[in-house]
């Protein structure tokens, strides 16, 4: 009898043991990714926070069919002038007729704090309200003025 009860326990605890190792990595590991992606969400919060865009000013030249929006980068974080997005009275124009200036220079990729860009699109017709939206889905709007 007393074989028997030892060999029984020892199988228990054997179990027992190879369970706790099977568990304890897999809790570990669910631990680790939930941390991690706690982390991202505050990184992309911060940024978020930090990101700011201001439309100055949006004109539309009858003489020329020509819209120009000029938006003011007031956060402090760098944006990606690719991910900055100008809508007109809520579609995107086409690519080909839309043309993105930061301080004069249409071809940089990185538009800095502080720093204006100028959206130059050309429509057919004037348009009522022009939206500029950036990285984090940060954006600003305006209200579109005819001039000659």
């Amino acid at each position: 009898m007393g074989f028997s009860v030892s060999a029984s326990a020892g199988v228990v605890f054997l179990g027992v043991f190879l369970a706790a190792g099977i568990v304890y990595p897999a809790a570990a590991n669910g631990f680790e990714q939930v941390s991690d992606a706690r982390h991202d969400a505050a990184d992309r919060a911060l940024a978020q926070a930090n990101t700011d865009v201001t439309v100055t000013n949006a004109t539309y030249n009858t003489s020329t069919e020509t819209l120009v929006v000029n938006a003011t980068n007031d956060g402090t974080t760098s944006l990606d002038v690719g991910d900055a997005t100008l809508l007109v009275d809520n579609e995107i124009p086409a690519p080909a007729n839309t043309t993105v200036a930061v301080e004069g220079d249409v071809d940089t990729g990185v538009w800095l704090p502080g720093e204006t860009a100028r959206f130059e699109v050309d429509l057919a017709s004037a348009p009522n309200r022009t939206q500029v939206v950036v990285d984090h889905g940060v954006r600003d709007a305006s209200d579109v003025v005819e001039v000659n």
